[in-house]
């Protein structure tokens, strides 16, 4: 076994083990749930028995995981540096833990738009935090306001936008896929 193969091993060991506790399972609770014998959780968690694939699907599914996540490495890096967009006044973030999801900081100094043909709808789901100031949601015929430490999320089938209220206001947008491509295909995000 190489040291990364120890290292990983150690790795899902600690898991299966911090996954029980965290539901506040009991070594014969969880061996129950996996119908395994406690002796043998107890040998798996400590290390003192080898990982066996068809015990790991076992124990994935009752600490209701998937194996993936369960022998996953947490080799990436933690700290995510934003991508600057000076011309539209936007901080990104992309989210590697969810496929596709990106986060944007912008600050809003526009009124929302006056015209429905301003509005935009495309595939996906959103949500906005507002940092500060009050943004104004438009959501089909709503009219939403959406003050500083409020937030908001809605599907983006919905013809919508945002603008500020009173001045201007920073938000954070929080985009899946699909709503991310949808705004990328426009001139705003």
């Amino acid at each position: 076994m190489t040291q990364e193969d120890g290292e990983l091993d150690s790795l899902v060991r600690k898991r299966i083990r911090a996954l029980r506790l965290a539901q506040g399972w009991s070594l014969e609770e969880l061996a129950g749930r996996a119908q395994l014998s406690q002796s043998t959780l107890s040998r798996i968690e400590t290390g003192r028995r080898r990982l066996a694939l068809d015990q790991l699907v076992t124990l994935a599914r009752a600490l209701d995981t998937s194996l993936d996540q369960l022998v996953e490495t947490a080799t990436d890096d933690v700290v995510i540096s934003p991508m600057i967009d000076g011309a539209r006044g936007q901080m990104r973030w992309p989210m590697k833990g969810w496929s596709g999801m990106s986060v944007i900081r912008q600050r809003v100094t526009n009124p929302p738009p006056d015209s429905p043909t301003r509005m935009r709808a495309h595939p996906g789901r959103e949500w906005l935090v507002v940092l500060s100031g009050t943004a104004v949601l438009l959501l089909g015929n709503r009219r939403i306001r959406v003050e500083a430490n409020q937030a908001a999320e809605f599907p983006t089938m919905l013809p919508h936008a945002i603008g500020a209220e009173g001045g201007p206001c920073e938000v954070l947008g929080v985009f899946d896929r699909d709503a991310r491509r949808g705004h990328q295909r426009g001139d705003d995000a």
